[in-house]
């Protein structure tokens, strides 16, 4: 392995709000939507990344960032950034801009794997308990119940790393949302190979990408979404895809020795377990990584099984299980993956 590279692993910050005031943005279904594009600026400073391609909808606003990717809804945020970028220190300015949109903060959720190179992340990503400080010290008073957690693997490099809190209203996740945060290493060398652009290739980011989406198959991982992509100079791949209210997103590190991608995406645990067995089936085929990790969070204890369902067919066998409850978050299941030609 490389003693050091780029850091595939993402940090993943979700805000919930709230607005408190009758005549409040909410009213007219814009909410956050309405941050007007310096403060979105701003808020991404902090973080250390830029905007690179944006696309939205009557529900929400997808961003593909210079490290990942953001999602605006009405009433929610979520900001996911690769690399050494400081992505808690966006949690302070976004509650500021919000509260000037008659919008509370009631809920937060961070969630992250383990880093590929822990040393070299800046503060405050040294390590889990200053993430958590920091957090903590960052939240508004009324986000009372509160948990932080490492949910374990056999093997301590693929642990997973939770934060969760809400206030009174939101301690409890009533919702039928279930997210599933996908994280692969080692990819086949040969499929990570299309995620480099060719020598010479004067393609713009934009066109380099739609060129990767279609050429790896990402297209039909969703058929039905709508997909802002983006390719990396001299390598990496950006995707969001938008469906209706839901979204999907996809970043790759190719680098061969730490080789990372990753597949997040929204569901309900009323849809079709066919058509989740589908999706995920097809996101990792993509890849044929040697390890997966897989975080689902929701109000079932049951949907972990359809990820299992996913990956047995893939040649992937389950090495760790863990399951945890997490205040404004609901259940969190945390499952690895590992080919079964490799132990």
């Amino acid at each position: 392995m490389a003693v050091s590279g780029f850091e595939g692993f993402e940090k993943r910050l979700e805000l919930h709000f709230f607005g408190d005031d009758p005549l409040s943005n909410i009213n007219n279904n814009m909410g956050l939507r309405l941050l007007d594009f310096e403060s979105i600026e701003q808020v991404l400073r902090a973080v250390q990344c830029t905007v690179v391609s944006a696309v939205g909808n009557h529900f929400f606003d997808a961003y593909v960032l210079s490290e990942s990717s953001m999602f605006v809804y009405p009433t929610k945020i979520i900001i996911k950034t690769c690399g050494t970028t400081q992505l808690l220190k966006s949690v302070r300015p976004l509650t500021h801009f919000a509260n000037k949109l008659n919008l509370k903060l009631c809920g937060c959720r961070y969630t992250r794997g383990s880093f590929i190179f822990p040393k070299s992340q800046p503060f405050p990503h040294t390590n889990f308990k200053e993430e958590v400080i920091y957090i903590e010290e960052n939240l508004p008073k009324n986000l009372v119940y509160r948990k932080a957690a490492v949910m374990p693997s056999k093997n301590p490099c693929y642990s997973w790393h939770v934060f969760a809190a809400g206030d009174q209203n939101h301690r409890k996740k009533s919702n039928s949302d279930v997210t599933f945060e996908i994280c692969m290493t080692e990819l086949d060398r040969h499929l990570a190979r299309k995620f480099y652009k060719k020598a010479g290739d004067c393609k713009t980011g934009d066109s380099a990408g739609k060129e990767m989406t279609v050429l790896t198959g990402i297209d039909d991982i969703n058929p039905r979404a709508f997909i802002c992509d983006f390719a990396f100079d001299p390598c990496g791949y950006s995707m969001n895809g938008i469906d209706g209210d839901r979204y999907s997103t996809i970043h790759v590190t190719p680098e061969d020795g730490y080789s990372y991608a990753s597949f997040e995406c929204v569901g309900s645990v009323y849809d079709d377990d066919v058509d989740i067995v589908e999706t995920l089936k097809k996101a990792v085929q993509v890849f044929k990584p040697a390890t997966v990790s897989v975080s689902t969070t929701s109000n079932s204890r049951e949907v972990w099984t359809t990820v299992a369902r996913a990956m047995e067919p893939l040649g992937l066998k389950c090495r760790t299980f863990a399951m945890d409850e997490f205040p404004a978050a609901g259940t969190v299941v945390f499952q690895t993956f590992t080919a079964a030609r490799r132990k």
